[in-house]
């Protein structure tokens, strides 16, 4: 996995500006849905403000007004199979643990939609702000994805079991407003005050003990790093979800504009047990009559 060079930035934008990072998804035609080559340029401008101490903080955001991010691409995903998951799947968990590993604080700072993975690295953000016209979601179930990046570990601890279960297994949606009644968003401003927010917030955390963040995040991260080995687990269940047809069947609809039919593929598991069970049943008068 090559590491981009800041120069050669393709999807997204990164700036250092009066001790801030900002990194911004540059694809708003694809609402921010990242590939590959996304998860590796933001991988190391990530990275890359460990080399500046004077940074003290790093803010994540999308390019437009439509959307923080969709989450993967549906383009690149498709391509993905049980061989060659690991290519993608490391590079989400890369991502992830670089934002958790970085010793300021990182602000997801949300703008419209903010769906399935693009939801997860606002999960793996320290703090989140969001716009009034921002959605939060987690699509898997409707699109044949499995949303263990993040979501199956983090959502039941913010928002609680329940409720985690109805985001996920319902594939509910959450209004700006609703996600900070819940607790899954730290603040709502209007969409013309998200950017002064954002500037306030970052101002604040400049006022404050760079070592005392370090420690403290370090510290307020020990009980879910215990979680790692969810992670890793959830990367070999999601590898053997790319490429099946029942994924390729959801991923497809969504671009087709249409319905997902996936009752064919529960149908034909029970045709499958069916058999299973009648042949079972077979096999077992046949050794009776012996």
């Amino acid at each position: 996995m090559a590491a981009a060079a800041p120069d050669t930035y393709q999807d997204i934008l990164f700036e250092v500006k009066d001790n801030v990072a900002w990194i911004t998804i540059n694809r708003p035609r694809f609402r921010n849905a990242f590939r590959e080559q996304s998860l590796d340029e933001m991988i190391h401008a990530v990275s890359s403000t460990r080399e500046d101490p004077t940074i003290c903080c790093v803010v994540i955001t999308g390019a437009g007004d439509k959307a923080f991010s969709a989450g993967g691409d549906f383009t690149a995903m498709m391509k993905l199979n049980r061989q060659n998951a690991h290519m993608w799947n490391d590079r989400m968990l890369g991502l992830a643990m670089t934002i958790r590993g970085l010793s300021v604080p990182v602000i997801a700072m949300v703008n419209g939609y903010c769906m399935g993975g693009g939801h997860e690295l606002a999960l793996w953000c320290d703090l989140v702000i969001a716009s009034d016209n921002a959605v939060f979601g987690q699509t898997g179930a409707k699109v044949g994805a499995c949303p263990t990046v993040g979501a199956t570990q983090y959502i039941p601890r913010i928002i609680g079991e329940r409720l985690a279960r109805e985001m996920i297994f319902l594939a509910r949606t959450f209004t700006a407003q609703e996600a900070v009644q819940i607790g899954l968003i730290n603040k709502v401003v209007p969409q013309d005050r998200l950017l002064a927010e954002t500037l306030a917030w970052c101002e604040k955390i400049k006022g404050h003990s760079s070592q005392t963040i370090r420690a403290t995040k370090k510290s307020l991260n020990h009980e879910s790093d215990a979680l790692y080995p969810s992670w890793q687990q959830g990367m070999e269940l999601l590898a053997n979800i790319w490429g099946t047809e029942e994924s390729i069947e959801g991923m497809q609809a969504f671009l087709d504009k249409r319905k997902p039919d996936f009752m064919k593929f529960r149908q034909s598991n029970k045709d499958a047990l069916d058999r299973y069970v009648a042949d079972f049943a077979n096999d077992r008068n046949q050794r009776s009559d012996a």
